[in-house]
């Protein structure tokens, strides 16, 4: 019988990061909103109910996370989902609860 295959820390830890980015119902609704299209700060913020320097400051930790992407127009930015994987993975779940 073989040995199942365990990830190495390195992937688990990124694997992990990523499912935290999911675990905050802030971040889950900014995700949300900006599933479609991009947004910027005060729209995102109009939709999902929550200021925008809360907004701000969950886009700079999913900026880290490489799940969004910012493109400066003039003085505003606008925010997107980086990775196609990520979508799936994001609506997959919303199906997964909803069924």
């Amino acid at each position: 019988m073989e040995t199942p295959l365990i990830l190495d820390e390195h992937t688990a830890a990124h694997v992990a990061e990523l499912f935290r980015a999911f675990s905050d119902t802030s971040r889950v609704r900014i995700l949300h909103a900006i599933l479609e299209k991009e947004m910027n700060i005060s729209a995102i913020a109009k939709l999902v109910g929550v200021s925008e320097s809360a907004v701000s400051h969950h886009m700079r930790g999913l900026r880290q996370l490489h799940i969004v992407r910012a493109r400066r127009e003039g003085k505003e930015v606008y925010y997107s989902i980086v990775d196609p994987h990520i979508v799936a993975l994001f609506q997959q779940g919303i199906r997964h609860i909803q069924e």
